[in-house]
């Protein structure tokens, strides 16, 4: 079954409206000890670099998203900040990350776009994929997603890169290591290519 983590940072009730209207089993976890028959993990993540790891090693989480992705092996989709912990570190804060995925979270560099309001990056913007991805089965890439972010993942592995996305500068818009993905945009809100993001998460073969 699909966990969405709700750890106190990121949209819980999008994401479940749309495996509702999918008609796909999922399950919300507050505490760690409602993991349970768990195939799926969806890490969402909203605000600063640093208050969204102290929120996630308070709540409990920490050691659970350990066993289960790392000792287990469990396919995981962090979103937004949920894919920037996945890196060691941002230079919007001071606390590790996560460190699953090779990379650092720098700041958008201002002085490269043309176009003003310059940040945050805001609203819709297409994909280039870099690879050939489950994740991206029939999703229309110059529709692209929605993003809300100052920040971006800068991948230290190019081929754990599977999506750019052109703002001031091309960088990383979705991360694939093995089991663990990242997407910098927010699929639930992103109309039909995020519904279907969401169910190729859903429908990924397990190795």
């Amino acid at each position: 079954m699909i966990t969405i983590i709700d750890y106190g940072s990121g949209n819980i009730s999008a994401i479940k409206n749309i495996y509702e209207k999918l008609r796909i089993p999922y399950n919300i976890a507050s505490k760690p000890n409602q993991m349970n028959n768990v195939s799926k993990i969806i890490l969402p993540g909203v605000g600063d670099y640093d208050t969204v790891m102290q929120t996630l090693n308070r709540s409990g989480f920490r050691a659970k998203l350990d066993e289960f992705v790392i000792e287990q092996h469990i396919p995981l989709l962090g979103i937004c900040v949920g894919m920037q912990i996945l890196t060691e570190g941002s230079e919007e804060g001071k606390l590790p990350g996560l460190g699953w995925i090779s990379g650092y979270v720098n700041k958008i560099d201002t002085n490269k776009i043309l176009k003003k309001p310059k940040i945050p990056h805001l609203g819709w913007n297409s994909i280039k994929i870099q690879r050939k991805n489950e994740l991206f089965n029939n999703v229309n890439s110059e529709i692209g997603f929605y993003f809300i972010h100052s920040y971006y993942f800068s991948c230290k592995e190019t081929h754990d890169i599977i999506a750019t996305t052109y703002y001031g500068n091309e960088f990383a818009s979705a991360v694939n290591m093995d089991h663990i993905y990242g997407v910098q945009f927010h699929p639930e809100k992103s109309h039909q290519n995020g519904i279907t993001l969401l169910k190729n998460f859903a429908g990924l073969s397990i190795c």
